[in-house]
């Protein structure tokens, strides 16, 4: 049908409106100030994703975390730290490890005696970390996700100021990105580099990864976005063996063990 012309009517009837982006975030901004809600509160988006690849085969559902051009909370995530070598854990302890141990930590992390939000380690004590292997499922320490290696420093910075997301029933991705009362620009750039990171999961040569992407503050409702010019675009199409290549690089290890 043609579009409401006034405020009431029967939402089913029509089909839901979707806004620029910069149009958007000003909307949440005057519904906060219309609202007297608190002006600081989390800015959200919900993704809805296509998760259907080549026959009949499809994305596992995946984690991942990424560094925001723009802080918007003071509070860092907790990082545990394996290592035995004690100059490594005091390097780790110095820039702000959590938790910093060797296989003695295994038997705890088991019981759920200590929970962290992420977990490094250094390659050498990765055979002794097997058993952890399906507990810590998509955290267990890989060098494809920057948890593996011998740059403690680097490692830590990432995983303390990074922020974690994670596809939850199937297809869909929910996070905060942002304080409503920040920029326009820097709400904008922070959802974009989130977005970035999440197409990575799928190869663009099968079309968008994308659905649709909803972004709400904590106590709006949520306005549906326009996609153009907030998804990577494919330059130019691959060949069938280069697209498998990508599949391959880019398509993560299944959730489940």
């Amino acid at each position: 049908m043609a579009k409401p012309v006034d405020d009431v009517y029967l939402t089913w009837h029509y089909e839901r409106p979707s806004y620029e982006v910069e149009k958007a975030v000003g909307m949440l901004k005057k519904f906060q100030e219309l609202d007297f809600t608190y002006p600081k509160q989390f800015v959200y988006i919900n993704v809805f994703l296509d998760m259907a690849l080549q026959k009949k085969k499809k994305v596992e559902p995946f984690t991942s975390t990424v560094l925001l051009p723009h802080r918007f909370s003071d509070q860092t995530n907790k990082v545990l730290v394996f290592t035995e070598n004690e100059q490594e854990a005091e390097i780790a302890r110095e820039n702000g490890a959590a938790v910093v141990g060797g296989v003695e930590l295994i038997k705890w992390i088991l019981e759920d005696e200590i929970q962290v939000d992420s977990y490094i380690a250094v390659p050498e004590i990765m055979p002794k970390l097997i058993p952890l292997r399906s507990k810590l499922k998509q955290k267990y320490p890989n060098t494809k996700r920057n948890s593996l290696g011998h740059d403690i420093p680097k490692m830590l910075q990432f995983y303390r100021d990074g922020l974690g997301y994670a596809v939850q029933d199937e297809c869909v991705i929910k996070t905060r990105i942002a304080r409503l009362d920040m920029p326009t620009e820097q709400i904008i750039a922070n959802l974009k580099t989130v977005i970035n990171d999440i197409c990575t999961f799928k190869p663009l040569t099968y079309g968008p990864f994308v659905k649709s992407l909803v972004i709400r503050s904590s106590t709006s409702e949520g306005l549906l976005l326009h996609l153009g010019g907030l998804l990577p675009q494919v330059e130019k199409v691959e060949e069938k063996e280069g697209a498998e290549g990508d599949e391959e690089k880019r398509i993560p290890e299944s959730a489940s063990t």
